[in-house]
């Protein structure tokens, strides 16, 4: 005769202690799901800042230095115009001859303060003698 309230006879007994085991794998495939999703996450936000400096980079500087082929008086304030309009503060701007060298920087957004800003550089200008882009045009 088995005793009230149990079930499968003599094995029931020995699974008692198994309850609840299903819930607890499920419960923990589930977090390593979503911690894996959010180290993604993160990645993909570097990355987009990373993109987004080095594309308000070269814009800047082609415009600093296309302002500088025209003859006006103060590229740089174009090229900082051209980052601000591209999410990237204007660091750095150097003239050298009629080449112009720009350093932008971005931040990451404001929900993961720890990731780390982004700088970056860009260089524009004419084409040097002799380069690929003048080699054959004359």
């Amino acid at each position: 005769m088995t005793p009230v309230g149990r079930r499968g006879g003599e094995r029931g007994g020995e699974r008692g202690g198994e309850r609840g085991a299903g819930t607890v794998l499920i419960l923990s495939i589930v977090l390593v799901i979503m911690v894996a999703t959010q180290a993604v996450a993160v990645l993909a936000a570097g990355q987009s800042a990373r993109h987004r400096a080095a594309a308000a980079a070269d814009l800047a500087a082609l415009a600093a230095a296309n302002q500088l082929a025209l003859g006006s008086a103060d590229p740089c304030a174009d090229a900082g115009r051209i980052a601000d309009a591209n999410g990237a503060v204007l660091r750095d701007c150097v003239l050298d001859g009629m080449e112009v060298e720009v350093q932008v920087w971005v931040e990451t957004t404001s929900l993961l303060p720890w990731l780390p800003a982004q700088d970056r550089r860009a260089r524009a200008g004419p084409p040097r003698p002799g380069s690929a882009w003048t080699a054959g045009r004359g």
